[in-house]
């Protein structure tokens, strides 16, 4: 299989769909062949230090099998069109039911090594440490803290407490600095122009497309995503510089 997305005309997709749907299995595999991209595509997404781009490719194509399955030749719509949301919604679905999130090496050690530099600062100065500060002991940057912190939430929703990364360190230091960090987010966004908050809403709370947002507050999609990338640029300036 090649993983690059190879569009045929629709009339050709639709033949495919009907062969497969009648028990074809090598029109089946011509037609996931030739989506293998737009899978990609969609998992790279939601690719993160935790879900490996393959693992969500896998998941990705059960999505487009059932398109295949159940997609009807008289919409009239493209396949990719109908595949997309269904594949996303695989996706999707396996991440928020994945009681058991995958942890590289290296973000095991720079989740413990964070630990314990906040562990000493709470210990010295009875406070959580600014993002700032723990991006200059660990040598990094104040978006790379953001991402290990985000590990780290995750892990600690898992009902399963038996990993000793978990555990050690305290609990009560983890929770305080979780609550600062959602406190100093929800600041930032409150003091977002009506515009300019309605997108970050809409786009990382209610996870909607730029597409989707444009139509609903009835501007073009490279508007949202010039706005999109203002904000989240002076956000993290004003994190870095705290």
């Amino acid at each position: 299989m090649t993983s690059k997305y190879t569009p045929i005309a629709k009339e050709d997709t639709y033949k495919l769909i009907e062969a497969a749907q009648r028990g074809d299995r090598k029109a089946r595999e011509l037609i996931v062949d030739q989506n293998i991209g737009l899978v990609k595509n969609l998992a790279m997404k939601y690719a993160s230090n935790y879900y490996e781009p393959e693992d969500l490719m896998q998941i990705g194509f059960i999505g487009l099998v059932k398109a295949i399955d159940r997609f009807d030749c008289e919409f009239d719509v493209m396949f990719s069109t109908y595949a997309v949301p269904m594949i996303l919604g695989e996706i999707k679905r396996f991440i928020r039911d994945d009681g058991k999130i995958k942890v590289s090496r290296q973000l095991k050690i720079e989740m413990r090594n964070l630990k314990n530099i906040r562990q000493e600062y709470y210990n010295k100065y009875g406070t959580s440490p600014k993002i700032s500060y723990l991006a200059s002991q660990m040598e990094t940057s104040a978006e790379h803290v953001m991402e290990i912190l985000e590990a780290i939430e995750s892990l600690s929703s898992v009902e399963s407490l038996d990993n000793p990364l978990l555990t050690e360190g305290g609990s009560y230091v983890d929770e305080e600095t979780r609550n600062v960090d959602i406190m100093d987010l929800k600041t930032a966004i409150s003091k977002l122009e009506e515009r300019e908050r309605q997108i970050i809403v809409l786009r990382y709370f209610k996870d909607m497309t730029q597409q989707q947002i444009a139509k609903v507050l009835g501007i073009s999609q490279v508007q949202v995503s010039r706005i999109e990338k203002k904000v989240l640029k002076n956000m993290r300036e004003k994190m870095e510089n705290a």
